[in-house]
């Protein structure tokens, strides 16, 4: 006799998924393609080496905050000091908030 169950608890769905077509030629054709690939790009790394100069500073170039702190001169250190300032003062101003009113 069950105590709390009027009805037969049903299990949870399991998934279950077959494929609708699978051919396993076109497969091996797409391994033995990307293995060609793969070795063609061990040839091309020499390549990829010029390429990095040009791509070190595009991130920078394509934000408009960040290429006004660069044209002013501004290094990462200059933009932690001013989030740290910022900082600082939010906390001064809820501390003096908290002093004023809540208080």
């Amino acid at each position: 006799m069950a105590m709390f169950s009027f009805y037969k608890m049903r299990k949870p769905r399991q998934f279950d998924h077959k494929p609708i077509y699978w051919d396993p030629r076109k497969e091996a054709l797409e391994e033995r393609i990307r293995k060609v690939e793969r070795e063609l790009d061990e040839k091309k790394e020499v390549d990829l080496e010029n390429y990095k100069p040009s791509i070190k500073g595009s991130f920078i170039e394509g934000t408009s905050h960040l290429k006004k702190s660069k044209a002013k001169g501004d290094t990462a250190q200059d933009r932690v000091y001013k989030n740290m300032r910022l900082l600082l003062i939010l906390a001064v101003a809820v501390v003096i908030f908290w002093i004023l009113f809540i208080r």
